[in-house]
């Protein structure tokens, strides 16, 4: 059996086809997580979420801020924008099948393995929370996601306020902050206070930000946590952290990594992507 976990596909469903006959993906032996962005900016996207249908219990897919988007428009709380390239899934018969599948997907997953912490997120963790913190408050937006009140959760979704965590907050706020910390963080100040408007690689934080993964003190920092989201910073291995989002979009790579006996044992397969969409 292997754990693999694969970057940000996008809608790039012929990478994805492609990447997963060079890891002789089975699904009666293998398991694939992605973490996050299945959908939007490439070609696909609705090939995509059938494809991860189709592989049953042995593929599951953290949500990111693209998935969560399409969540957001299928249920009115945004329209598509002039970017966005989600007419495959929001015209298809099947739609609704997808969206089912899509909202029973994950915030954060977590795995023992060999006696170490993996932690895999879309794309950041705050410094204040632990790994239990973090699945914890996933677990608070996974319930609302699967539940009745989807809808007007989507409502109040987007914004960029509060921009900093504190364990006193409820409702929508609270979830706000959840939500983009896991599928938006890139930069944040020592107090976990996040900046959203700096895309650009890890060198480019604003003063008094750093990328999240390099706050001193970091509570997650004895776990390896994986995450995508990141396309301008790229592949990055080291013990605490695999950042596997290589742009396939942009026509960089679509990346896998199989993990080993421990999250320190990992090798990477990549297969090179047409470019769907040019930055900007």
């Amino acid at each position: 059996m292997a754990l693999y976990l694969i970057g940000d596909v996008q809608g790039c469903d012929g990478p994805l086809q492609r990447l997963l006959d060079d890891i002789a993906f089975s699904p009666s032996r293998d398991t694939l997580v992605v973490l996050g962005d299945l959908v939007n900016r490439g070609p696909a996207s609705a090939d995509v979420l059938r494809r991860m249908q189709r592989l049953g219990a042995s593929a599951r897919s953290l949500l990111g801020n693209h998935d969560l988007h399409l969540l957001g428009v299928i249920h009115g709380a945004r329209k598509a924008g002039r970017k966005d390239t989600l007419a495959s899934v929001l015209e298809a018969p099947d739609r609704d099948a997808m969206l089912d599948w899509l909202r029973q997907q994950h915030m954060a997953l977590h795995q023992t393995i060999g006696g170490d912490d993996l932690l895999m997120v879309h794309a950041g963790v705050l410094p204040q929370w632990s790994v239990g913190d973090t699945l914890s408050l996933a677990a608070e937006v996974e319930a609302v996601l699967r539940g009745p009140a989807l809808s007007e959760f989507l409502q109040t979704m987007y914004g960029n306020e509060p921009a900093q965590w504190n364990d006193a907050l409820t409702g929508d706020a609270r979830l706000r902050v959840i939500v983009n910390a896991l599928t938006r963080l890139r930069f944040c100040t020592r107090e976990g206070m996040m900046e959203f408007e700096t895309k650009d690689g890890a060198g480019a934080a604003p003063e008094g930000y750093m990328p999240w993964f390099d706050v001193p003190g970091r509570r997650t920092a004895a776990a390896t946590v994986a995450c995508g989201h990141w396309s301008t910073l790229g592949w990055v291995s080291r013990p605490d952290l695999l950042s596997t989002d290589t742009g396939c979009v942009w026509g960089g790579c679509l990346s896998a990594v199989r993990i080993g006996a421990t999250p320190q044992e990992r090798e990477l397969i990549q297969v090179k992507c047409p470019q769907a969409r040019k930055p900007g």
